[in-house]
């Protein structure tokens, strides 16, 4: 891969762990389990090839939907992700960050991501942003509810609001927008991940389950990346 095409911040909903538990006729916490391991390696893969950013679809706002099982293995699952994988990221220089409502989550969720950001915010390697009881729409919502504030406690004018302030105020403040924004699953559409950020985003659709996931999978994404002409709205 030529550096001078590396995307700065690659987005991936992860997709795909409940049919592959399915297609393998095994418990769908096996699924999750499976998607966890197949994110560790790309994690470090990215680290090792140098990408600045990488940001996954962990859980939405709308997964609550699903049955309290499968919620409360999640966050299990998530839970030890955090407490294991903090160690590992640790040492190999990767900084953890979490975006998302994080107040709904429960205590002991809330301070093993507390104590896994503070442990890793001193690395200098790939940002690693999990994207965590988020919902794009929520995101938006909650930013104009601040800046609401600020305006109502004449902190800010009016006319001080502009596309550049609205995203200090998003959960991504101070994280470019994502360049290439990686599905799995063939399933085409974005589910509320990044809503703001990923209006000029490049966009790849695999047709492979999230477990299968490989980091090959990510050089190929990078690679038709570096060979699409982003116009950004220009001709």
């Amino acid at each position: 891969m030529e550096e001078k095409n590396m995307p700065r911040h690659v987005a991936i909903i992860m997709d795909g762990n409940r049919r592959w538990a399915k297609k393998k006729n095994i418990p769908i916490k096996l699924g999750h389990k499976q998607g966890a391991e197949t994110l560790k390696k790309i994690v470090r893969h990215a680290n090792k090839i140098g990408l600045e950013y990488i940001t996954v679809y962990a859980f939405s706002t709308e997964n609550w939907k699903r049955s309290e099982e499968e919620v409360n293995a999640l966050m299990t699952l998530l839970k030890n992700y955090l407490d294991d994988f903090a160690k590992e990221a640790d040492t190999e220089n990767i900084v953890i960050r979490v975006l998302g409502n994080l107040s709904q989550l429960s205590i002991p969720l809330q301070e093993s991501i507390e104590k896994t950001v503070k442990r890793t915010s001193t690395n200098t390697g790939t940002i690693f942003n999990i994207a965590l009881n988020y919902g794009g729409r929520d995101e938006i919502v909650h930013a104009v509810k601040n800046i609401s504030k600020e305006v109502k406690d004449g902190k800010l004018e009016i006319d001080e609001i502009n596309e550049d302030l609205i995203s200090q105020y998003m959960y991504t403040k101070n994280i470019p927008d994502p360049d290439l924004l990686i599905r799995t699953s063939g399933e085409m559409r974005l589910s509320g991940f990044l809503t703001w950020q990923s209006v000029y985003s490049e966009i790849i659709i695999l047709d492979k389950l999230w477990p299968d996931f490989s980091a090959k999978d990510l050089d190929n994404a990078i690679e038709i990346y570096n060979k699409r002409n982003r116009r950004f709205g220009g001709s």
